[in-house]
C-alpha cells in the first residue's frame, strides 16, 4: 500500500521551497487516526509506517483512495480541508505521511498539535481559505501529473498556471528556512561545544 517509488530523502535543514505534485484528500476533520489507525502505533520504529498512511481509507476504497491511484505516486504535497490532523496527538501521523513521500501540506487548517509535530519533522503546513482550497483541489485532480512549486519566503503555490497565495506564521516560516528545526543537525554542527561541556561534567567523567 506506499508507494512504489524509490523513497526520498527526509527534510533536513534549511526548507526554501517543496516541488513536485500533489495529491488531494478532501474532507473536514480528518482525524489521526484515519491518517494513521491505532494499530500501526504498536511499531517499534516509524520505519515501514507509509504502509499504514490511510490504510482503513484505501481498504474500504480497494485501490480507488488517493494514495493508491498510480497517477499520485511519487507526490510531494497534499492538499486537504479544514481541521486536518485533529484528534489524538499521534506523532506517527506526520511520519506516516513523510515516510509515504508527502514533504508539505496545504489546507484551510490544522489541528495545533499535528501542526507542530510536521514541523518538527521539516513538513511545511501552509494555509488558504476555503474558495482558494477548492479551486486547488480542483485544479489538481484535472492535471494530476502537473508539476508545482511551494515557495515558503512569499508563501506560495505556483502551479495550474496560477500563482496561489497561502499563509504560514512568521515563527514556522523562520524554523523552516533557518533549519531551526532540525534539533538533530544543530546538534552535530555543535559537536565539538557539546564534547567540551560533556567533559566538563562531574557526572559525567567519574565525579572527578
Amino acid at each position: 500500500m506506499s508507494s512504489s517509488l524509490p523513497p526520498r530523502p527526509f527534510p533536513a535543514g534549511p526548507i526554501a521551497s517543496v516541488t513536485g505534485t500533489a495529491v488531494v484528500v478532501r474532507g473536514d476533520d480528518i482525524d489521526t487516526d484515519r491518517i494513521i489507525p491505532a494499530r500501526f502505533l504498536k511499531c517499534v520504529t516509524f520505519e515501514g509506517l507509509a504502509e499504514g498512511a490511510f490504510a482503513d481509507d484505501r481498504t474500504e476504497l480497494a485501490g480507488a483512495h488517493a494514495f493508491d491511484r498510480a497517477e499520485h505516486q511519487g507526490a510531494s504535497l497534499l492538499l486537504v480541508n479544514r481541521n486536518f490532523g485533529c484528534g489524538s496527538s499521534r506523532e506517527h501521523a506526520p511520519q506516516a505521511l513523510m515516510r509515504w513521500g508527502i514533504r508539505a501540506v496545504v489546507g484551510e487548517s490544522f489541528a495545533e498539535i499535528f501542526y507542530g509535530n510536521c514541523l518538527a519533522l521539516g513538513l511545511p503546513c501552509l494555509t488558504a481559505g476555503h474558495d482558494t482550497m477548492r479551486a486547488l483541489q480542483e485544479a489538481a485532480l484535472a492535471a494530476p501529473t502537473a508539476p508545482l512549486c511551494l515557495t515558503l519566503a512569499d508563501a506560495t503555490l505556483e502551479g495550474y498556471g496560477q500563482r496561489w497565495p497561502l499563509e504560514l506564521p512568521a515563527g514556522p516560516l523562520q524554523m523552516l528556512t533557518t533549519g531551526q528545526w532540525d534539533a538533530t543537525a544543530q546538534l552535530l554542527s555543535h559537536h565539538a561545544e557539546l564534547s567540551r561541556t560533556l567533559g566538563a561534567l562531574p557526572y559525567a567523567n567519574g565525579f572527578h
